[in-house]
């Protein structure tokens, strides 16, 4: 018997069947594009998930010649923030805005202010609000296309949306509702006094389940499109920062989770409520009834290499197609040929703003330390090392408050073994890649789907089928190279602060 998990991510919709031991029997995957219509914006239609998913789904079935009727349970994973508003017939208003779109940073201002301040926007939701996340985007519906925002009636995000599509049912799961910055993650249900605050009817906000939860059974439609039986129960599912980081078995303090996919990073588990002090992480519930997930998350980690892939390594793209290659791979052997601390070159990746610990839409990507001696060798080495250090801040913040022992790796990330080279160095820490740890967000909603499906009783039962895949230590050579190009790495973002700032107030004047 199986059960299936579906991610919905940036670039592509992903799909795997897994068995109970923990065994990927069979995936897929098919790719859509982005939209950037203005600097700083991102959307994607959600007729595109739709479409992928279930082709994704259709394919796994045809491909591996698995009967849909040894599916026990569905569970779905994705890109968490984006805002998808339906109106009264449950149809898409507009196109879908993006976790990556940082429009919204006005509208972020006016909810802390309308809040109270700072501590107390955290007091309600453990939350500030960034960019990034789905509240602000409201607001920026609200002010910017009222006419979209009248004709909505209910919102919801991409992998919630795609979960309507194949149930009918509308539901948000608790998990995905922390990420609006609109949920009191505390009692794990909607903040109604910031609803009031920011005049939000409650009737937008859709009811919220636990991850594990039973969200509907698949409808006759969807199973004409997919192939897959009709009433197959589906769980919730849950936002894929959160339910990746579940199935890389982060369940205990003291283990921290980094992900280097589009974007990046940095989880941590708790078995209980923990509050957020400044408000420098993100904090969510997590995938079981009362367990919590917290985060740091970089705007652009995986997708600024690809950047760098795309325009300026033309010529490994060329050398990767003619050689039948992956142009990554080839990539990496370059930056191998550099030296850690490449060469004093230092890449920050604020190609799409920053989340943390720098919370602003306005930052840029910043390529420091060039000379006539650099060389591509170089210039990728640093792009990877600045991933890394972009995540190496945020594990310096779980440090102030809490033990750090360990590293679990996934994501893109985890398949190169200079990145995780980079990460046990640069953290300083052991490095541990797990089984099916390049899977991401489906492999963990298929152990949602497994609990779901009554297969493990507990967390801790569902995450026992993950097996230690490889396990990096930290060289100690390499410490000093990599703190001295960290130590100017730190001091990058605040010497360009109003820099930033006045790039972006030239670039809306168009002065």
């Amino acid at each position: 018997m199986y059960v299936l998990g579906i991610d919905i991510g940036t670039s592509c919709a992903k799909c795997l069947l897994m068995t109970r031991d923990g065994a990927v029997a069979a995936r897929s995957s098919r790719p859509y594009p982005l939209l950037v219509p203005r600097p700083g914006w991102a959307e994607q239609d959600p007729e595109w998930w739709v479409d992928a998913a279930f082709a994704c789904v259709r394919s796994l079935l045809t491909d591996s010649g698995i009967s849909p009727e040894k599916i026990e349970g569905i569970a779905f994973s994705g890109q968490m923030h984006g805002l998808v508003p339906l109106d009264r017939d449950g149809r898409v208003i507009r196109k879908a805005i993006l976790w990556c779109d940082q429009r919204s940073e006005p509208q972020c201002r006016e909810t802390e202010e309308r809040a109270g301040g700072r501590e107390r926007l955290l007091n309600m939701t453990n939350n500030v609000m960034l960019a990034g996340y789905t509240g602000g985007k409201i607001l920026w519906l609200r002010r910017e296309e009222p006419d979209s925002y009248r004709r909505m009636t209910v919102f919801l995000c991409p992998k919630d949306y795609l979960r309507y599509r194949m149930t009918g049912k509308i539901c948000m799961d608790v998990s995905e509702a922390s990420g609006t910055g609109l949920f009191d993650t505390r009692n794990r249900q909607w903040c109604l006094p910031l609803l009031q605050a920011l005049e939000l009817s409650p009737s937008l906000f859709p009811p919220t389940l636990e991850s594990t939860d039973l969200a509907g059974h698949i409808t006759n439609e969807a199973a004409d499109r997919t192939g897959l039986l009709a009433g197959t129960p589906c769980c919730a599912g849950g936002g894929d920062a959160v339910v990746q980081s579940f199935g890389s078995g982060l369940i205990r303090e003291g283990n921290v989770g980094t992900v280097i996919g589009t974007a990046g990073n940095v989880s941590m588990g708790f078995e209980k409520y923990t509050p957020n002090p400044g408000g420098m992480l993100q904090a969510f519930c997590g995938v079981t009834p009362g367990s919590y997930m917290s985060f740091g998350a970089t705007q652009t980690a995986g997708g600024a290499l690809r950047w760098f892939r795309d325009e300026l390594c033309r010529d490994v793209l060329a050398r990767a197609a003619s050689a039948d290659a992956d142009a990554f791979d080839l990539m990496s052997e370059l930056a191998e040929g550099s030296v850690p601390g490449a060469r004093g070159v230092v890449f920050a990746p604020y190609l799409s703003g920053e989340r943390c610990p720098w919370p602003d839409a306005s930052a840029r990507g910043v390529l420091y330390g060039l000379s006539l001696n650099t060389t591509q060798a170089d210039m990728i080495r640093a792009v990877m090392e600045g991933i890394v250090f972009s995540l190496r801040q945020i594990v310096d913040i779980y440090r102030s408050f809490t033990r750090v022992e360990s590293v679990t790796a996934s994501g893109g990330g985890a398949k190169g073994r200079l990145f995780l080279r980079m990460q046990a160095d640069i953290f300083n820490v052991p490095v541990t890649t797990l089984s099916a740890a390049s899977e991401g967000g489906a492999y963990g909603a298929a152990l949602i789907a497994g609990m779901g499906a009554r297969w493990y009783q507990t967390p801790e039962e569902a995450v026992a089928v993950l097996k230690t895949e490889r396990r990096v230590l930290p060289e100690p050579g390499s410490q000093k190279a990599y703190d001295k190009a960290f130590a100017l790495y730190s001091r990058i973002y605040p010497a360009l602060k109003e820099v930033f700032r006045f790039g972006a107030m030239t670039d809306a004047s168009g002065k």
